[in-house]
């Protein structure tokens, strides 16, 4: 009995050890990923940071640099080593956006994707589709834009979209598997010595706090969500959250609806900015003084 059941044991431990030498080898490391990385060297940002957020940037929507901030968030893929070197010899800490949870037709990671992980078009953005991120070649190829940022020279990274698992993605994951991919990205990004932010997901902040430096928020204040966002206030960890004026595309700040915002945003610690919906740098709105 006690042979066969030492032979039974041996067995399983085999085919466990087989199973996960084949998981490691598709790249599905999500099951490494279960305490936060939080020893290393990274940018950790303070409460109260300033910053500028300008994703859109052209001939027409040129950076404009001249802001007294301590970061910039700027895209990942259209921001240049240089621009990045530039702005930090100049006192900036540099955040490079991308997004983690979605494929974008003209991102140049695009190809890389199976058709079976491409699943519903983003509502509001046609060019972008929401990704399964269940799939260990989601997770593959989403470390690739964690590598650039570091050969660029980022201090921090952006990874958005990361709460498909309350849209209409087309897939069927769950809350964990939510959890699972994101803590993934946060780990990824500290092994590369970045630090990362956790970009709204505001139903898993409790659960996701730990993992990040800093959150990114929109329009908590429009949408009467910003106490969800105080656990990374007590956890030291800055809020950078922005507004939208109301009234759609080209419209700009009221003075009298940002004087009461940025009242109630000081008062809780926030770092926010009313900016246009293009993030083309048309116009920038801080409260913080």
């Amino acid at each position: 009995m006690q042979k066969l059941s030492g032979g039974v044991f041996g067995s399983a431990l085999l085919i466990a050890a087989a199973q996960a030498l084949v998981a490691m080898a598709e790249g599905d490391l999500r099951s490494m990923e279960i305490a936060p990385v939080t020893e290393g060297h990274w940018y950790r940002p303070a409460v109260g940071v300033s910053w500028q957020w300008q994703l859109l940037v052209d001939d027409e929507h040129p950076l404009n640099t001249t802001y007294a901030v301590d970061v910039y968030n700027l895209d990942l893929f259209e921001t240049s080593s240089a621009t990045i070197k530039a702005l930090q010899g100049s006192g900036h800490r540099v955040i490079c956006y991308f997004s983690a949870g979605t494929y974008e037709n003209y991102s140049q990671d695009r190809q890389q994707f199976a058709r079976e992980v491409l699943g519903n078009e983003v509502a509001g953005w046609p060019e972008e589709r929401w990704l399964d991120i269940r799939s260990p070649s989601v997770e593959r190829i989403m470390t690739e834009p964690l590598d650039m940022a570091a050969r660029k020279g980022c201090d921090a990274v952006e990874p958005d979209n990361v709460q498909g698992y309350l849209e209409d993605t087309g897939f069927d994951f769950s809350a964990q598997d939510q959890l699972a991919y994101n803590r993934f990205i946060a780990n990824q990004a500290h092994r590369r010595g970045l630090a990362v932010g956790l970009k709204n997901d505001l139903e898993q902040i409790s659960e996701l706090v730990d993992y990040f430096d800093f959150t990114i928020n929109e329009q908590c204040f429009q949408y009467h969500e910003c106490e969800q966002l105080m656990p990374f206030i007590a956890a030291g960890k800055p809020v950078l959250n922005v507004e939208y004026p109301r009234g759609g595309q080209k419209a700009t700040p009221n003075a009298e609806s940002v004087a009461d915002l940025c009242i109630a945003a000081n008062e809780l610690g926030f770092s926010t900015l009313i900016l246009p919906l293009e993030l083309d740098g048309r116009f920038r709105v801080s409260c913080q003084r």
